[in-house]
């Protein structure tokens, strides 16, 4: 039976680029709601997957670029203390803005038995947006929580708006999904 999958999008970064500083705060806040999320994933045994940019970085793995996260000062390395991915989850290292782009994620979610994704991370507006579309276009329902993403202020009604009118894509608050979970209905 196919069963849901957590995609944590870019969380782990360095901010280190032109919005990075207005993001990182938002970031965090994102962070500690993908963290209670996940907690839930794992309770269940469903899969959790991190999907991440590379930094440009292409001799690294992900757990490098994650340990490099968490030995930064600020919200980088309290977002990857946060959610520094254990032995039973999963990494994708992603070169551009989709997680399904030039990666295997596609192979790993069937391989998984997955049936839909939940989408959390960043940037709500680009990587988060970017993959929720791709998902549709293969036929995969996901939801994308909306306070486990991070957006700048002036883009994330845009990006919330797009998603709420596509197709085979739904938009929820932790909440919503935490409760879904705690009652095991569908999201």
């Amino acid at each position: 039976m196919a069963r849901p999958a957590l995609l944590i999008i870019d969380l782990f970064s360095r901010f280190d680029f032109p919005d990075g500083p207005q993001l990182a705060p938002l970031a965090l806040q994102a962070a500690r709601k993908v963290r209670r999320i996940r907690e839930a994933f794992d309770e269940k045994d469903w899969p959790v997957i991190y999907a991440n940019d590379n930094f440009g970085d292409w001799k690294c793995g992900f757990h490098q670029l994650a340990e490099v996260c968490r030995h930064e000062d600020g919200a980088p390395g309290q977002i990857a203390k946060l959610l520094f991915s254990g032995p039973d989850h999963y990494t994708v290292l992603k070169p551009k803005h989709s997680a399904f782009l030039a990666t295997p994620l596609a192979v790993l979610l069937a391989k998984l038995d997955v049936g839909q994704l939940v989408l959390v991370g960043m940037a709500l507006d680009s990587c988060v947006l970017a993959t929720a579309l791709d998902a549709n276009s293969r036929e995969l329902p996901s939801v994308v929580v909306s306070d486990a993403t991070a957006s700048l202020p002036h883009r994330r009604s845009a990006a919330l708006n797009v998603l709420r009118h596509t197709g085979g894509v739904t938009v929820h608050s932790t909440r919503q999904v935490m409760a879904s979970i705690a009652a095991n209905q569908p999201f």
